[in-house]
């Protein structure tokens, strides 16, 4: 497959690639091959999103978010383009690349995909014990990054007295939805008047204290949501002058969000920096900033085959074989992501209202509700846009569902980097 098949945006680097910048004819190519559901991966699109994110904070560190795509050929790929960063310029498209992980899983895959322990943050909310054993063990060059004092408390009683951060609640928070505005949620982080005494105990204990990090939430994309991201900054950089440490970093966080709906407009990162570097100007630590969803969710799709086409009193009801099960964003979130008939003929359809629903036995199970698509018909192949972020690691078994199977694009070829659950997948562990 050529890499014009795989990706026909037509800039070279553009901010945001839209469902209809995926060629249909390459896409039915990779369907009849591997089956559906199928999530495609561009991982030659993960390299230009980190390019342009690289070039929008040019003097900051970069730990990709885990928990968007933990996929190891994304992550191998992320590690790779910040291959050789300490002898090229700040701002080039090999701009350090480190890893960001919530838990021991994360921490795992990270390893394993060649990053360094001292690469990754572990920003753990509420550590279980069987993961801090894992993390101080395999790996006690990370930066843990702690949400509580008792956190503190339990990595004194483990004997740890690494790099450590806080991670500051700054009361305030930004998002797709309220169930993602983390920095309005207590669950997250030490409040900001008591952080700066918690930094200093902390040193007093003998912990290396390196920094202090918040996060306003994901999916970050309106003005407002920059005004917020900047509000949080502004709560944090306070925490770093108010502490008598000297902090290496202050971490920011991610949240940049991408336009899921085709008349929004991309995020304007550079603003994002400008306000970002603005709000910290009065603090003399590294940025460090976590994204996720930016780098990887437009680098993907979904691809699902209607197998029922059935009419109701309202929208024409497309049933396909990917559902809550594969992608589940649209259930938990009520989120949206665009569908796109890859039919041949698609064309010279005429429009229906439909919904594009699942096989899982909820009806929370909807990919789609009301929308305009060629007239659906059974056999058609259906693509989901903006698939990367959220999708594959929230894939799950429920309903006794496999799942799906996941193909990477890169440099003109693909590969199945991850296989479809097989039925005797689905009872392997058990006992």
């Amino acid at each position: 497959m050529s890499r014009g098949n795989s990706s026909v945006a037509s800039e070279s680097n553009p901010d945001v690639r839209r469902l209809a910048d995926w060629s249909a004819g390459a896409l039915r190519e990779l369907a009849a091959e591997y089956g559906t559901p199928l999530y495609v991966q561009d991982l030659d699109r993960v390299r230009e999103n980190h390019e342009r994110l690289a070039a929008a904070f040019p003097d900051a560190g970069v730990h990709y978010a885990v928990k968007a795509n933990a996929g190891r050929a994304v992550l191998e790929t992320l590690r790779e383009a910040g291959a050789g960063a300490e002898s090229v310029p700040a701002g080039t498209k090999n701009a350090p690349v480190g890893a960001e992980c919530a838990s021991a899983g994360e921490v795992y895959r990270a390893l394993e995909a060649g990053f360094a322990p001292a690469g990754i943050h572990y920003t753990a909310v509420n550590p279980p014990a069987r993961d801090l054993a894992f993390v101080l063990e395999e790996a006690p060059e990370v930066t843990v990054v702690a949400g509580a004092r008792d956190t503190i408390t339990r990595l004194d009683e483990r004997g740890f007295s690494g790099r450590l951060a806080l991670r500051v609640h700054p009361g305030v928070g930004a998002g797709h939805s309220e169930a993602v505005a983390t920095g309005a949620d207590a669950k997250f982080g030490v409040p900001v008047d008591r952080a700066p005494g918690l930094l200093d105990a902390a040193a007093a204990r003998d912990f290396d204290v390196v920094g202090v990090h918040a996060h306003a939430g994901s999916g970050m994309l309106s003005d407002a949501d920059v005004a917020t991201h900047r509000e949080v900054v502004e709560r944090v950089a306070s925490v770093a002058r108010e502490t008598t440490v000297d902090l290496e970093f202050v971490d920011v966080g991610g949240g940049f969000g991408v336009p899921y709906r085709p008349d929004e407009a991309p995020l304007d990162l550079d603003a994002v920096a400008d306000a970002t570097r603005d709000a910290l100007a009065s603090v003399d630590a590294k940025l460090v900033v976590e994204p996720g969803r930016y780098l990887v969710a437009d680098a993907s799709v979904l691809l699902a085959t209607v197998n029922t086409v059935k009419q109701t009193a309202g929208a024409t009801l497309a049933g396909v074989d990917a559902g809550m099960t594969t992608l589940l964003r649209p259930a938990l979130y009520d989120a949206r992501h665009e569908v796109r008939s890859l039919a041949a003929d698609a064309n010279d359809r005429p429009e229906r209202r439909a919904s594009v629903v699942g096989p899982v036995c909820e009806s929370t199970d909807v990919l789609a509700e009301d929308r305009s698509l060629p007239r659906p018909e059974r056999g058609d192949l259906l693509a989901v846009g903006n698939a990367g972020a959220y999708g594959v690691e929230m894939a799950n078994q429920y309903n006794s569902r496999p799942r799906p199977a996941v193909v990477a694009l890169a440099d003109g070829d693909h590969r199945l980097v991850r296989e479809r659950d097989s039925l005797s997948d689905l009872t392997a562990s058990e006992r």
